[in-house]
């Protein structure tokens, strides 16, 4: 499935395949998705929904849920500046390591969903971002 950035399906179909594509960066927490129809802008949200499960918890990763924002940007508004600044700020967060629990590494530094909000929004605060020499990011 890594061919593919963007794939079309009506709902049902499309939401089997995005809960099976977690399987590709290893958690749900980082899927944005996307329901487009004829008019309006759409509906966009995480793979997971809400996660009721976690409600209260400060365990749920908040990655997909902003990722679902830049796709509202991009394909909902046409804001494809503001897309890119924060797709970067996802990066430069997962580049310094960031990790909630469900995709938390021995090398990785562990964080709750606030903490990993707060650092998604220093580094959209930040002036200059410069990506890592080699780095690469793909959106589901």
């Amino acid at each position: 499935m890594n061919q593919f950035d963007t794939i079309l399906t009506g709902i049902m179909f499309g939401n089997i395949l995005s809960d099976l594509a977690a399987v590709i960066p290893e958690s749900i927490g980082l899927l944005p998705s996307t329901s487009i129809g004829d008019s309006g802008p759409g509906i966009f949200e995480p793979v997971h929904g809400s996660s009721p499960k976690h409600y209260g918890k400060d365990t749920a990763n908040p990655l997909a849920a902003v990722l679902s924002a830049a796709m509202l940007l991009r394909y909902g508004l046409k804001e494809e500046k503001a897309t890119k600044r924060i797709e970067e700020a996802v990066e430069d967060v997962l580049n310094r390591e960031f990790r909630t629990r469900d995709v938390h590494t021995s090398i990785s530094r562990l964080v709750g969903c606030q903490q990993m909000g707060e650092e998604i929004l220093k580094s959209l605060d930040a002036n200059v971002y410069a990506p890592p020499v080699g780095s690469v990011f793909h959106v589901l």
